[in-house]
C-alpha cells in the first residue's frame, strides 16, 4: 500500500455563543464577519460553529462572504432536527458559494431534544445516523450526476427530484462529512460511512486509545478504508494565560465546562474509563440543585491533566503535540474564557509546524 506523506496539523478557530473573546460571541450575527476575518488573519485553517441559538449555516455563510481561505465547519449541525434533504441543500449551497470550503459536521443531539424541542422522530442514534449519511450522499450524487434519486432506507426515503428543485452540479468534490461520536457504536458508524470523526471535548487520550480506536478500526474495515483515508479532528480543552490571574480565570472556566459535561449521563463512560464512575451521577444530582460552582470544584488536578492541556502560551504547541500523539489531523483549542488576541497567532503557528496523524 502506498502511504501518503504525513501532513502537519491544522488548527481551527470557533465562532459560537459564549463569552466575548477571540473564540466566542454572544449569538449576534453582526459580529461574525469581524471574527471570521480576525481568525483568517491570525492564521487559523478553519472556523467552526455550533448549532445552538443561531442556525450554523447562517454563521458560516457570513464567514464565507468575509474570508477567502478558511474552511467552514459545522461542529456540529444537529442532523435529526432536519430531514436529509433539507440539510443536503444547506450544505450544498454553502459549499458552492464558498468554492468548496465546507466540512459538514453532524451530530445526533439527545432523544429528549429531538422529540420534545424539534418534534422530530428518534429511531436510535447509531442506526439512524448511518442511514442519514447514506441518504445525504445519495441526494448529492443525484444532483451532481443528474441520475434519478432512489434512496429507500428504513427511516428515510428520498425518491423524487425534478430539475426545478435540483441545485445542480458543482465544480468541487462534495463536502466532507464528519460524524460526531463518543461511544463505540457511533464511532464505528462514523468510520464506516463518514469522512472523519468529530471528537467531543469531554474526552481523554486513554478513552480514545482503549475505547474508540478499536471501534474505528472495525468501521474502517467495513468500508475498506484505513486511517490514511479518514480524518481525525479533535477539540482540546485549553487552559492558558500570560500570568497567574489569567491562568486562574481559564482554569475555573474550564472546570465549570467539565462539570456541565460530566453531569450528562451520555458522557459517563469517559469518567468510568478512569475509575471516576461515581463522579458523573454526583454531578448530575448537584446540577439539579443548581450547585454549579461546587460541581466545578470536584475536578482534581489529575482530572484536569487528563481532559486538558495546561500551560503558558509558549508551551501549548508542545503540549498539544504530546497529547495528539499521532492520532489527530486537525484540532480546535477550546478556550471558553476571555483571552488576549495576541497570544493566539504564535500558538497557531507553533501547532501548525507539528506533524499530524501518523497512526495508519
Amino acid at each position: 500500500m502506498n502511504r501518503q506523506p504525513v501532513k502537519n496539523l491544522k488548527v481551527d478557530g470557533a465562532i459560537f455563543p459564549g463569552t466575548d473573546n477571540l473564540h466566542l460571541y454572544e449569538g449576534d450575527l453582526s459580529i461574525v464577519p469581524e471574527r471570521a476575518r480576525l481568525l483568517e488573519k491570525m492564521g487559523f485553517d478553519g472556523v467552526f460553529t455550533l448549532d445552538t441559538n443561531i442556525d450554523p449555516f447562517f454563521n458560516l455563510l457570513l464567514a464565507a462572504e468575509h474570508t477567502e481561505r478558511l474552511e467552514l465547519i459545522t461542529g456540529v449541525a444537529v442532523a435529526f432536527a432536519r430531514s436529509p434533504m433539507t440539510l443536503a441543500q444547506q450544505a450544498w449551497n454553502l459549499h458552492k458559494y464558498s468554492q468548496g470550503r465546507v466540512i459538514l459536521g453532524l451530530g445526533t443531539q439527545v432523544k429528549a431534544h429531538i422529540e420534545k424541542r424539534f418534534n422530530m422522530p428518534w429511531h436510535g442514534p447509531a442506526m439512524q445516523m448511518r442511514e442519514y449519511v447514506l441518504a445525504l450522499r445519495a441526494i448529492w450524487h443525484s444532483w451532481q450526476t443528474g441520475e434519478p434519486l432512489k434512496f429507500r432506507g428504513e427511516f428515510y426515503q428520498h425518491t423524487l427530484m425534478t430539475p426545478v428543485f435540483s441545485p445542480g452540479a458543482i465544480s468541487y468534490p462534495a463536502p466532507k462529512i464528519y460524524v460526531g461520536a463518543l461511544g463505540p457504536k457511533m464511532v464505528e458508524v462514523a468510520a464506516e460511512v463518514g469522512d472523519g470523526i468529530y471528537g467531543h471535548p469531554f474526552n481523554t487520550v486513554k478513552f480514545i486509545r482503549e475505547m474508540q480506536l478499536p471501534s474505528l478500526r472495525r468501521g474502517l474495515e467495513k468500508s475498506g478504508k484505513d486511517f490514511s483515508d479518514f480524518d481525525m479532528p479533535a477539540m482540546i480543552l485549553t487552559v492558558t494565560g500570560r500570568n497567574k490571574k489569567e491562568m486562574s480565570i481559564a482554569e475555573n472556566a474550564v472546570k465549570r465546562l467539565l462539570a456541565f459535561y460530566g453531569s450528562t449521563p451520555a458522557y459517563y463512560p469517559v469518567l468510568e474509563a478512569h475509575g471516576w464512575g461515581e463522579l458523573g451521577p454526583r454531578l448530575n444530582q448537584m446540577s439539579k440543585l443548581g450547585q454549579w460552582y461546587e460541581m466545578a470544584q470536584l475536578f482534581s488536578d489529575e482530572m484536569m491533566q487528563a481532559f486538558c492541556v495546561i500551560g503558558a502560551p509558549e508551551d501549548i504547541p508542545d503540549l498539544v503535540a504530546q497529547r495528539c500523539d499521532g492520532m489527530v489531523d486537525r484540532l480546535t483549542l477550546y478556550a471558553p474564557y476571555p483571552s488576549a488576541d495576541e497570544i493566539w497567532p504564535e500558538i497557531v503557528r507553533g501547532i501548525q509546524s507539528r506533524p499530524g496523524k501518523t497512526l495508519i
